[in-house]
């Protein structure tokens, strides 16, 4: 009576085998899909690639050619000049000493933060997490001037520790509640096991929850370095002293005495910084997107 009541499964036919119209149907949707991702690429790289053509164009071709035209030659003056009279690889240094310290700072901070307020039982963290929660909602540009007031009468102005201090702050909420939310998929049966075999709690952080969710940690890392590194606002705030100005700062001045921009080491300089934070992005893409869609463990 059940085998009899029982349907058996739809047969699916492969794409050789069905009719017409199905077929019809079946190369619509495939062109289609192949037309959209044809589009999105162009969209991507069209601009990417028009802005490092145009870094090799000279001064008259940027005024009196169009904007589309290519270059009559291939001038790679416009690199050195932004290397030495733009000072591109001065505002590099200072964003790395500005990112490098902020971004350690904030994955160690908001990493063990996470893991106190997921996996450790205390009173209170789930208030102490909404108080991070509210940070996130609080808008950078409101803290700016009371900042900068409290660095100046602190002594801290013409230095990086503005800079480094500011990122950090900014950064540890979004940081806080993400590591936080990958430390839930996490079984707490690791902890507990490592917790029997005498391990403590900063161990059990070190050993077992950091390694963990180090895909997580990846992911984070970029997302907070790429905020890093493309501010302008805090850099152009905190920066009183042309030797500190972080990259971004650093491409306004490409401009002449009387207004006149040099457009072709502008161009450099900007393909410079969007081809070397395109490539770090490149290089550990994988582990974002395990960070992404895993944050947990394997087995």
């Amino acid at each position: 009576m059940t085998d009899s009541m029982t349907a058996p499964p739809p047969r699916v036919l492969p794409a050789s085998l069905r009719s017409g119209p199905a077929r019809g149907r079946e190369h619509a949707r495939r062109l289609t899909r192949n037309l959209l991702i044809a589009l999105l690429v162009v969209v991507e790289v069209a601009p990417l690639l028009w802005l490092l053509l145009s870094s090799f164009k000279t001064q008259s071709e940027f005024v009196n050619d169009p904007a589309w035209s290519l270059p009559g030659k291939w001038d790679f003056h416009n690199y050195a000049d932004a290397w030495t009279t733009g000072h591109v690889a001065l505002y590099i240094r200072n964003s790395l000493l500005a990112t490098a310290p902020s971004l350690a700072l904030i994955i160690v901070l908001g990493t063990a933060a996470g893991f106190a307020l997921e996996v450790m039982i205390w009173r209170g963290r789930h208030q102490v997490l909404l108080v991070f929660l509210l940070g996130i909602m609080v808008p950078s540009q409101m803290i700016l001037l009371p900042l900068f007031r409290v660095y100046f009468q602190s002594g801290l102005s013409g230095t990086m520790w503005p800079l480094i201090v500011t990122y950090t702050a900014v950064g540890l909420p979004l940081t806080v509640f993400m590591m936080a939310t990958y430390f839930r998929a996490v079984p707490r049966e690791i902890f507990e096991a490592a917790t029997l075999d005498g391990a403590s709690m900063l161990t059990a952080f070190w050993r077992i929850g950091f390694p963990v969710v180090r895909n997580a940690v990846f992911t984070v890392a970029l997302v907070q370095f790429f905020f890093i590194w493309n501010d302008l606002l805090v850099s152009l705030t905190f920066t009183t002293n042309d030797d500190l100005r972080t990259i971004q700062v650093g491409l306004l001045n490409f401009t002449g005495q009387y207004g006149e921009t040099a457009y072709g080491p502008l161009f450099a300089a900007i393909s410079t910084n969007v081809v070397g934070a395109l490539v770090l992005y490149l290089l550990i893409n994988q582990r974002i997107i395990k960070g992404l869609t895993a944050g947990a463990v394997k087995g």
